[in-house]
């Protein structure tokens, strides 16, 4: 499983994005790397399909399930629906995204 963690510098979610991905996967039992992106300029957000710091990505996947056809690609913070804390998605989102890969990986 490919579990990605893509940043902008100084982003304040960043550290507690990495931090909710980590307990989630060994919650599960996994001992997955957490890949840490840091998005450095515009053309690298493109290249990315980048929606906003913190971005989280399991097996190139976004967690929130955005589409990557539709959306403006920039340096710019990321706030998530329905989450409780700003920058953040909701842990379930993420929770939901693992369990999904796992079924993927095993079929």
């Amino acid at each position: 499983m490919k579990v990605e963690v893509l940043y902008v510098a100084e982003c304040p979610s960043h550290p507690a994005a990495v931090r909710l991905v980590k307990d989630i996967l060994l919650a599960e039992g996994l001992a997955e790397k957490v890949q840490e992106v840091l998005v450095k300029d515009e053309r690298m957000a493109g290249e990315l399909k980048f929606p906003g710091s913190p971005t989280i990505r399991i097996n190139g996947r976004d967690v929130a399930g955005e589409t990557q056809k539709t959306r403006n690609f920039a340096l710019s913070c990321r706030l998530y629906p329905g989450s409780k804390q700003a920058g953040l998605p909701p842990e379930e989102m993420i929770h939901r995204a693992v369990i999904e890969a796992l079924q993927e990986d095993r079929a």
